[in-house]
């Protein structure tokens, strides 16, 4: 349920009607759909609508590319916090070695949590209809 400062932002927003026009080459001005009855338009032909979070953003399905960019982000902090934490005796190749097994054992893990989070909000979303 949204807070009241929420419910007051979203109230504000409805009340202006903006005229969302694009201008032409001859310099007349078009008006078009807005963006938001766009949006709808398109949830309404695909006959489901996005999954959101509780912040009311639409969660994105769950693909490996979003896990293979997050694991280029945290790929170097694990390399780091390997080469930190690790032996004095340990070679650099075993070091690397283990941050590689560490990525590994990331890379499913990030995706399957993914895919629980994005399962679950669609399970409570389809029992709030």
């Amino acid at each position: 349920m949204p807070s009241r400062k929420q419910r007051r932002r979203r109230e504000k927003l409805q009340r202006h009607e903006y005229e969302w026009v694009v201008e032409t080459e001859g310099g007349e001005e078009v008006p078009v759909e807005r963006p938001v009855e766009r949006a709808k338009k398109d949830e309404k032909s695909n006959g489901s609508k996005a999954v959101r979070n509780r912040q009311g953003r639409a969660m994105p399905k769950p693909s490996l590319g979003r896990v293979l960019r997050r694991t280029a982000i945290f790929g170097p902090l694990i390399l780091v916090v390997v080469f930190l934490t690790g032996t004095k005796n340990a070679t650099i190749a075993g070091k690397v070695y283990t941050a590689v097994v560490l990525l590994a054992f990331f890379i499913p893990f990030s995706y399957l949590v993914d895919v629980f989070l994005y399962r679950m909000l669609q399970r409570r979303q389809d029992r709030a209809r």
